[in-house]
């Protein structure tokens, strides 16, 4: 076999290997992730009709935390969706706000389950 031989051989094995391995990572991947069809766009339109953009930004720390950190503390949690629609439609958490007091969070008024979960996926998606 010619050195140029080997050495196109030896590209091949590694690009073969390369691709089995991205193959049953992705497909690990694809298995425990769950994917959420979210509606950006309805979800923002909620968070303002709500005023939840009062206390919360998408990035950045108001009164409330931003959504970009809510995100990230349940990520991985398994029943983070619950939680946050209980938050905020429950009005029952109690929240400390930036001068100490704590307060009851507001609920929201919308009684419509899908619009409510919509928008705690796309907080999730952050």
């Amino acid at each position: 076999m010619s050195h140029k031989t080997k050495v196109n051989t030896k590209m091949l094995v590694g690009a073969f290997s390369g691709a089995i391995v991205l193959f049953f990572s992705a497909s690990s991947f694809a298995e425990n992730a769950v994917m959420v069809k979210v509606d950006a766009v309805a979800a923002q339109r909620l968070a303002h009709k709500e005023s939840c953009f009062r206390c919360h930004h998408v990035s950045k720390k108001k009164e409330g935390p931003s959504y970009q950190s809510v995100a990230y503390k349940y990520k991985g949690v398994a029943d983070a969706s619950d939680i946050l629609v209980k938050h905020i439609t429950s009005g029952t958490d109690r929240i400390k706000l930036s001068d100490g007091h704590m307060e009851d969070h507001k609920f929201t008024k919308t009684k419509d389950i899908d619009q409510i979960k919509n928008l705690v996926d796309w907080i999730l998606s952050l």
